[in-house]
């Protein structure tokens, strides 16, 4: 059944006995991960969760029922979460949906498929399964968002905060999240002792300087020098520098850039923009500022940040290949920054 966002908040936040099935697909995957995070919150820390892929279902369909259908081993609840999903799924949701008797949950996260096709409509017409397609929330939406991301972590967010965090973010729930989380830690602030956020700390930390060691890295991803780029990934491997340290400078540069953008197309030029960032740019950094917010026109910024969020993400998974997919990543952005120079 096609759900609207009221319904399948409700339902993820207490799984009815009836839905076998959670379809999340659609353009904005980073809001399909945030309404996944509502069914994990529901089923609790001490639920057993089984991860599957598209490419598990398309080898032995019959396995997703029947982890439907089996019993944790010490008795805690259980769900299953399948990433990936696409048409190579249908006869293992087809046989879930028809099975005599299931009882654990199933998510699954699809990406931007179509509502035509075989998967969604399978889903979207059977009355044990509930889907919904998210898609990137326009400026008001977004910076609602971000009221409500603050609000959970006991932060209150004035709309002026809540809107340059949706800006500087290009709506991505997943980086407003990130920048939140920022501002929460910085004001002290927790569900148990709510704080308000206020510009002058949001400015603070939009204003600190990358690190010194990570600087020279950044301006080579972002400034399309892969030779300095292969140099610096170099030195850190030598200095024992994880990889999962560079991800935040690199996300909060593309942010600075995609602010400097949205600055430009209300007041104009792209210099102009730049001096109105003010403390928000370390003086030395300026230059390399300048000539990054030229090579990165702004139609490319959010496919940027969906990158860097994609190698963000993959060092905080401890089962995937975690630092292979961000030197990918970096290597890809420098290139494509090259091109553009």
């Amino acid at each position: 059944m096609k759900a609207n966002r009221s319904q399948i908040e409700k339902a993820l936040d207490a799984p009815p006995s009836d839905l076998r099935l959670f379809l999340l697909y659609g353009p904005d995957e980073a809001g399909s991960l945030a309404l996944m995070k509502r069914l994990e919150r529901a089923m609790g820390e001490n639920a057993e969760r089984i991860d599957m892929d598209g490419a598990t279902l398309r080898a032995d369909p019959a396995r997703l029922s029947d982890e439907a259908a089996a019993l944790s081993m010490f008795g805690d609840k259980r769900w299953i979460r399948v990433t990936g999903a696409g048409e190579e799924s249908v006869a293992a949701v087809d046989a879930l949906l028809g099975a005599a008797q299931a009882g654990n949950p199933v998510i699954l996260l699809a990406g931007a498929i179509r509502a035509t096709s075989k998967l969604a409509k399978l889903c979207l017409d059977h009355p044990a399964a509930m889907a919904f397609a998210s898609y990137v929330p326009d400026e008001r939406e977004a910076a609602q968002i971000a009221v409500g991301i603050a609000r959970e972590q006991g932060l209150r967010l004035p709309p002026d905060i809540a809107r340059r965090i949706a800006d500087v973010a290009g709506n991505d729930r997943a980086l407003m999240a990130g920048e939140v989380e920022k501002l929460a830690l910085y004001c002290d602030a927790a569900p148990e002792h709510p704080a308000e956020a206020t510009m002058e700390a949001y400015e603070a930390l939009s204003a600190e300087a990358i690190d010194a060691d990570i600087g020279p890295l950044v301006n080579a991803v972002l400034g399309g020098d892969v030779d300095r780029l292969h140099h610096e990934l170099a030195m850190l491997a030598a200095s024992g520098t994880p990889l999962a340290a560079i991800t935040r400078p690199l996300l909060s540069r593309a942010m600075l850039i995609g602010a400097i953008h949205a600055e430009a197309e209300r007041n104009g030029g792209l210099d102009r923009a730049i001096e109105a960032q003010g403390k928000a740019i370390f003086w030395k950094d300026k230059p390399h500022v300048q000539r990054q917010a030229r090579n990165w026109p702004a139609e490319s910024i959010s496919r940027l940040m969906h990158r860097l969020l994609t190698a963000e993400r993959a060092t905080r998974d401890s089962r995937g290949p975690g630092e292979v997919v961000v030197r990918q990543e970096l290597l890809t952005i420098a290139r494509q920054a090259a091109r553009g120079r």
